[in-house]
């Protein structure tokens, strides 16, 4: 069973945000980037663009599939990992360190009280399992 970090919030849609002051680093889940396999590209925004929550921000790419992703908060982009461009993979070995997405100032913290903790995400994909 995968782990996910007690210092993250999290989404149905696999995306997780780390709390950085009045910003966020998202990414998306190890639960995702199993489901997804070898990702081989990843489409992000560009610094300035402005999303709400569960806006669509990006695409993730795999041998498999293609995956939409979702901005769990509002707010503007400050930062995007531009390391993703040539090495995509670091989605798979490294998705809550080096294979983060976004770096996002928060329009709303309060948005991130909305978000799931790791113990409901965890919840959340257990009975997605059972379905």
């Amino acid at each position: 069973m995968a782990a996910y970090p007690d210092n993250l919030h999290y989404t149905k849609d696999h995306e997780w945000i780390r709390a950085e002051g009045d910003a966020g680093i998202v990414g998306i889940t190890d639960f995702a980037q199993e489901q997804l396999g070898d990702v081989v590209h990843v489409q992000l925004p560009r610094v300035g663009e402005k999303f709400s929550a569960h806006d669509t921000f990006g695409e993730v790419e795999s041998v498999k599939t293609f995956s939409e992703l979702y901005t769990p908060v509002s707010g503007e982009v400050v930062e995007v990992n531009e390391a993703l461009v040539d090495s995509p993979e670091l989605v798979n070995s490294s998705p809550y360190g080096d294979g983060w997405m976004i770096k996002i100032k928060l329009s709303d913290s309060g948005e991130l009280d909305r978000l799931l903790s790791a113990s409901e995400y965890e919840d959340f994909i257990e009975s997605q399992k059972e379905e």
